[in-house]
């Protein structure tokens, strides 16, 4: 299937209901190529128990497909996540931007209070008052986890860049990299 993933702004592993199927999270969804030659895109967007806005609108599909190509067989794909808390998440694949959401949240799929606890119990949600109470929170921060869903997958040169700091170029720890501001970390002579 190469079925796999990256969850940003996941909840922690002890905090996961012990029989629940995936954390609350926002997947990165990585597929590789079927054997039957069908296009498939990688760098998708999958949502256990959360939602995104596309377009101003809170889009409560499980998975969102990317613009990203099909990538056959067994080869390194770099991909980056551009992750700015609640406002927006980007996607890249090989240099090129993929996909591109806003507002990740809590509630849908397995998580919505519109289910009136259907669903609940099969993916092993046992807390799920807590969860109905949460819909609608967006997500500003979480753990990252690594998935491997239905096959064996290599991850490497992981890296974390921190986007938010100094913007004043008069500041010793200013970085021109930094997308968000955040001066009051400013440090002068």
């Amino acid at each position: 299937m190469r079925n796999s993933g990256v969850m940003v702004h996941s909840k922690s592993a002890e905090s996961n209901s012990y029989a629940q199927d995936f954390p609350v999270s926002v997947e990165i969804q990585l597929l590789g190529g079927l054997s039957n030659g069908e296009e498939r895109t990688t760098a998708n967007v999958c949502t256990p128990g959360t939602a995104v806005e596309i377009n101003g609108e809170v889009n409560y599909e499980h998975c969102i497909n990317s613009t990203s190509k099909t990538y056959d067989g067994d080869q390194w794909v770099h991909v980056e996540a551009i992750v700015l808390g609640d406002e927006s998440i980007t996607h890249i694949v090989e240099g090129d931007t993929v996909l591109i959401y806003q507002k990740p949240q809590v509630g849908g799929g397995y998580i919505s209070k519109d289910l009136e606890g259907k669903d609940w119990d099969d993916f092993g949600v046992e807390n799920k008052q807590e969860w109905i109470d949460k819909e609608g929170t967006t997500l500003k921060e979480g753990y990252i986890a690594l998935q491997a869903e239905s096959h064996p997958i290599d991850f490497k040169n992981i890296k974390l860049l921190n986007l938010c700091g100094c913007k004043d170029p008069k500041a010793k720890n200013y970085k021109a990299y930094y997308i968000k501001e955040n001066n009051p970390t400013c440090i002068y002579e």
